[in-house]
């Protein structure tokens, strides 16, 4: 079954409203998917157009704290993991934001339910190099970062 969403635009429902679409994520085209939680009727909640639409509308602004998210992250399990020493060839060391660029692929957005939290919430998953197995995700809540982890944190 498929609609045409006036914000979300044209929807395929695979158990949730899909899309493959485009962004520039720091300058490039990148092809990601676009899920949108929703029951068949394809009827979604204000909350849900909200925090989309102020998402995309604070894109540009939203990317470097995004990285420095990530960053922050991959230091984190890699320090846990014992391989700060940078032996690992998994978890290089990363000294710059840019460099974890080259480690991540930006995949999906979600659009939950406009009813788990107060305020506007969105969540992100990448592909990584470091994890393949369990990505990673991020939530966002009011376009600020609440929760960086593997990809099951996005959906």
């Amino acid at each position: 079954m498929t609609i045409n969403d006036p914000i979300f635009g044209e929807l395929e429902y695979e158990y949730g409203w899909i899309k493959d679409t485009t962004i520039r994520f720091f300058g490039k085209e990148t092809q990601i998917a676009l899920m949108i939680d929703g029951e068949e009727d394809g009827k979604f909640d204000e909350n849900q157009y909200i925090a989309y639409q102020s998402f995309i509308k604070n894109w540009d602004d939203l990317q470097p704290s995004l990285l420095q998210s990530i960053v922050d992250y991959y230091k984190q399990k890699q320090h846990e993991l014992g391989y700060d020493s940078g032996l690992n060839e998994s978890y290089p060391l990363i000294e710059t934001t840019d460099q974890i660029l080259d480690m991540i692929t930006f995949d999906g957005i979600v659009v939950p339910y406009g009813d788990i939290f107060e305020g506007r919430d969105i969540r992100m998953t990448f592909n990584c190099t470091w994890d393949i197995e369990n990505g990673l995700g991020i939530s966002l809540l009011n376009e600020k970062v609440i929760e960086v982890g593997y990809q099951y944190v996005a959906i």
